[in-house]
């Protein structure tokens, strides 16, 4: 079984096990498109960034049936499938009070007392699948620009609305937002990815993988 991590700077794992996010997009690279190199020995890091930057190119020049057998390879070859049981990740120490957590690490013979020595008790990039009480199926998958997002998707990422009372109306917050001046989900949903991915992503508009789930027993 994989891992899948959501942020949780941003409240994004809680917007997960609380229902509110259904959906993700992640970054498509666009070297996954072409042949694969087995080693970069004797490549120099501008050969490196030139041969990446060409795949790049070939991908967002591409158009009509080329670009549909682009976008089909990549999904056959996503890192997620349909039908899919997918682990979300949480660090140890934050499933100290699950029953289930310590059912599976008996199971899969992880001794409690290990647990604190563990490299995933602080950082979730180390957790094992196998020990995560909660997890997600994935029930639909398809590649497109980022900004190709609408309004209820948004709100599927996890972005919410607030009607206020006031001059203000209806504003759209992410977690740990103290105040929002969006006045729509896409305007929230764009500030949000810039914080999670890094500053320009929205702009620059990248081919993302989107992926639907729900919560699985």
């Amino acid at each position: 079984m994989k891992n899948i991590m959501f942020n949780d700077k941003y409240g994004l794992t809680d917007a997960v096990l609380e229902g509110r996010k259904t959906q993700t997009r992640r970054i498509l690279n666009p070297t996954m498109l072409f042949e694969r190199l087995n080693t970069y020995e004797g490549w120099t890091k501008e050969s490196i960034a030139d041969w990446k930057e060409s795949c790049k190119d070939r991908l967002y020049k591409a158009e009509g049936e080329e670009l549909k057998e682009m976008l089909d390879y990549a999904l056959e070859h996503s890192l997620y499938k349909v039908g899919e049981n997918v682990a979300i990740a949480q660090r140890y120490i934050d499933l100290a009070d699950n029953d289930e957590f310590y059912r599976l690490c008996g199971i899969h013979g992880m001794p409690l007392e290990c647990i604190k020595f563990e490299k995933g008790c602080k950082n979730k990039m180390f957790v094992k699948a196998d020990l995560m009480p909660n997890r997600i199926r994935i029930t639909d998958i398809r590649a497109e620009r980022l900004q190709d997002i609408c309004e209820d998707e948004c709100l599927a990422e996890g972005i919410w609305e607030a009607h206020n009372i006031g001059l203000k109306g209806v504003t759209y917050w992410y977690t740990s937002l103290a105040n929002s001046p969006y006045r729509t989900a896409k305007e929230a949903y764009a500030a949000l990815i810039d914080k999670i991915s890094g500053k320009g992503t929205w702009k620059n508009n990248p081919y993302v993988f989107v992926y639907d789930f729900e919560l699985s027993d």
